[in-house]
């Protein structure tokens, strides 16, 4: 899958992909990350790409010049791919959105960072999904942005180590059930114990266990 990453500011984005399960699945060829840095596409000698609203207001926005044509930019790299801006305004952003992107992964994702006080509303023409990752206002589109591609990579075939490990985690469903409390050696921390069931080999009673405690 080709990721491709919109943005004022894309060394923002080197530490997250190059770390870990990121930086794995794209040694494995699995997933490719590509930056395209809106300057590029700014106006003038200035490389302007924001401006002041029109009917007055605080702060700038995005002008809609520089964010197209960075989309188009984008698109002859990967026609097929989707766009994908991280918005306030958006649809909250859950599990099953994960999943849609990820089940098609010859099928890219690009990902429009915005900045300021937000974008020239014209851009959502070139946009086909947009998102919110919860019910607060961040500076710029990075941050979701991460939050998105890490969902999605890590559902992408070959990524996780266990075979298994994507389909019985958490919020597999859009509901507010979380995963079932886990634990590891020792068996005793500081008078903390295990509880029994988990020792005592009964896979039966170990699974019960766990859709008894889901979510507590």
């Amino acid at each position: 899958m080709k990721i491709q990453i919109i943005s004022l500011f894309p060394a923002m984005f080197d530490g997250v992909l190059s770390t870990s399960m990121l930086r794995k699945a794209e040694e494995k060829g699995i997933v490719q990350f590509s930056h395209v840095n809106l300057r590029d596409f700014g106006q003038g000698v200035r490389k302007t790409v924001d401006d002041t609203p029109y009917g007055g207001g605080d702060g700038m926005l995005l002008k809609p010049e520089p964010v197209v044509l960075a989309i188009e930019a984008a698109l002859k790299n990967d026609p097929e791919a989707l766009v994908i801006l991280p918005t306030p305004r958006g649809k909250v952003y859950m599990q099953s959105d994960a999943k849609a992107l990820a089940v098609k992964p010859g099928r890219g994702l690009i990902l429009v960072c915005a900045r300021y006080e937000g974008y020239d509303e014209r851009i959502t023409k070139w946009v086909d999904h947009q998102y919110r990752i919860g019910n607060y206002v961040l500076t710029g589109g990075e941050l979701p942005a991460m939050i998105i591609i890490d969902s999605v990579v890590r559902l992408l075939p070959g990524v996780l180590g266990g075979e298994n490990s994507a389909a019985i985690e958490s919020f597999q469903d859009d509901d507010e059930t979380t995963e079932f409390p886990q634990y590891t050696r020792p068996e005793d921390f500081r008078g903390l114990k295990v509880p029994p069931v988990l020792i005592s080999g009964n896979h039966a009673d170990i699974e019960n266990w766990r859709q008894e405690h889901k979510g507590i």
